[in-house]
């Protein structure tokens, strides 16, 4: 599921200037990567969810990526503040991320990416519902 299926998901992507389209593809790919790679996940649904593309797994909990003109050099990936994930990326990778409170991870456009640790974020948010019971998430 590497393209969009979604014309209204597409639409989103377009409207984004280039530089920042390309660093959310790169974190779509990134979350597709993750679905692929985690055991038991085997669905994915790309769809809108508050106008940003969005991306849900059947145990997961939603994931959602986007940016703002009114911050034009940022761009966020988005989780459920109701869940413990943002805590639990915090005191995993509280050194190499930046969060905006409970609810996302905050890149910006001159970022390295670091790819395997976001991954295990994702790959949390993903069996989520599977896993909330456990400290830590299981991390």
């Amino acid at each position: 599921m590497n393209e969009i299926k979604s014309p209204e998901v597409l639409e989103v992507f377009k409207k984004y200037p280039k530089p920042i389209r390309q660093k959310i593809m790169f974190l779509r790919q990134i979350v597709l990567d993750t679905v692929r790679e985690t055991e038991g996940v085997v669905f994915l649904e790309e769809t809108l969810k508050w106008g940003e593309p969005s991306y849900l797994t059947k145990n997961g909990s939603t994931i959602r990526m986007g940016w703002k003109k009114s911050k034009p050099d940022q761009y966020v990936l988005y989780f459920n503040c109701k869940t413990k994930l943002v805590d639990t990326f915090k005191e995993l990778y509280g050194g190499l991320f930046r969060f905006e409170g409970n609810r996302a991870i905050v890149f910006t456009i001159d970022d390295r990416v670091p790819v395997s640790e976001l991954k295990h974020c994702i790959s949390l948010s993903i069996k989520y519902h599977c896993i909330k019971h456990l400290p830590m998430l299981g991390a």
